[in-house]
């Protein structure tokens, strides 16, 4: 497992690389950079002289790879530059938006565990009933409504009519991240409610669970600790692929209801072409996303007794190869030195040399047939399709 890890962690290099300068290249051909933006958005009017002469301040007149060049060394050396527009350090201004995005993403992930796994095994164990036709319902509804305008229904009952919750956002708090949270819940929520469903559906039809039946065995007691426990696999495999994704930012519903997470800082970088946030956003993205799918990987496989013997025989099978290569190797080696000595003795005794002429052996073919399905039946294993050549199933 740790070689795997090492190996996934590598990975990580070119992807980074890649991605960061397929970004650079895309934000060039945007047709404007930040200091025609910042001019733009505060009305200034400059001469074309300020402009070069901001351009070369920030280091936008030199070619592109000699630009990415510079990021990269930069980043290489723990600097990844200054914002364009704030001309704070980039590092320290994505740092301080973090803790917003992390709860939002904690909260929207347990509201998100708290509705769809219970209501999914529901419709499932209430199949083709008034429930599970409700709840199926509900789901194709939630799947149906974009997420701006769930959060503008949420915003306008929970925060105006009844006023429970701030409309805007004042700070990282609890009060202030419901609503953002139950916006990204509910869809993820009508998502996985019909996984969970037909997976638990799935597990319900296995020959086990009947057998567990018959025998007496609770079904409470079944769907507990054998079906939901099946089901860990998909459940865990989709909760860590939405768990990348909101890390990443839900710039949609950050901007709608003001959070200051990392999403509205990366759609602001966007629209003032702040090209080093823009660019560790990107990065982050990229560790987000190789990061918990190894996670996802090594959870899946501490949990599934299946995936671990499935590795575990691909391992034996490649020694095991190995160990069948090597006996092959000895034995043709032996065979070879065994004609040389009868070559040269039987030249020898043609030639006169010997006072008695050495012919070789001839082995009975049966004999031989046996010799060969007894070594057969030591350098296969048990499951190989000619395993079953054991001394004991030699013809007579």
């Amino acid at each position: 497992m740790g070689k795997y890890t090492g190996k996934r962690l590598l990975q990580l290099i070119p992807i980074l690389i890649g991605i960061t300068l397929l970004s650079f290249a895309m934000m060039r051909l945007a047709g404007s950079d930040a200091v025609t933006q910042k001019m733009e958005n505060t009305g200034q009017a400059m001469s074309q002289a300020q402009l070069d002469a901001e351009r070369e301040e920030l280091g936008l007149d030199k070619p592109f790879l000699v630009q990415y060049g510079t990021w990269l060394l930069g980043v290489l050396h723990g600097n990844m530059g200054t914002s364009y527009v704030s001309g704070k350090p980039v590092f320290q201004t994505f740092v301080s938006k973090l803790p917003a995005t992390l709860l939002l993403t904690l909260v929207s992930i347990v509201l998100t565990i708290v509705v769809s796994i219970p209501l999914g095994v529901l419709a499932a164990v209430k199949q083709n009933r008034f429930w599970d036709y409700f709840l199926r319902v509900c789901s194709f509804i939630g799947n149906s409504l974009p997420n701006f305008f769930v959060a503008l229904l949420l915003m306008y009952f929970f925060a105006i009519r009844l006023g429970l919750f701030p409309v805007i956002s004042t700070g990282v708090t609890v009060k202030n991240v419901f609503l953002p949270a139950l916006t990204l819940a509910i869809a993820m929520s009508a998502k996985y409610l019909r996984q969970v469903r037909t997976t638990v559906l799935d597990e319900l039809g296995k020959p086990y669970v009947t057998g567990a039946i018959a025998r007496g065995v609770l079904f409470r007691t079944i769907l507990v600790k054998s079906v939901l426990r099946s089901c860990l696999v998909t459940i865990i495999t989709l909760l860590m692929l939405s768990i990348g994704s909101l890390l990443g930012g839900t710039a949609i519903v950050e901007s709608i209801f003001m959070w200051d997470g990392v999403g509205k800082l990366a759609v602001d970088a966007v629209n003032m072409r702040d090209y080093p946030i823009i660019e560790a956003y990107v990065m982050w993205m990229a560790i987000i996303y190789v990061v918990v799918n190894l996670i996802s990987d090594l959870a899946i496989q501490l949990l599934d007794p299946r995936i671990r013997i499935s590795l575990g025989a691909d391992s034996g099978q490649r020694r095991h190869d190995g160990f069948k290569a090597q006996g092959i190797r000895r034995d043709t080696e032996k065979n070879a030195d065994t004609d040389a000595d009868t070559n040269s003795d039987t030249n020898a005794g043609t030639n006169g040399n010997s006072f008695f002429h050495h012919r070789p052996k001839t082995e009975d073919p049966q004999e031989a047939y046996k010799s060969q399905a007894y070594r057969l039946s030591f350098s296969r294993p048990a499951d190989h399709p000619d395993g079953n050549l054991r001394r004991e199933n030699l013809p007579v």
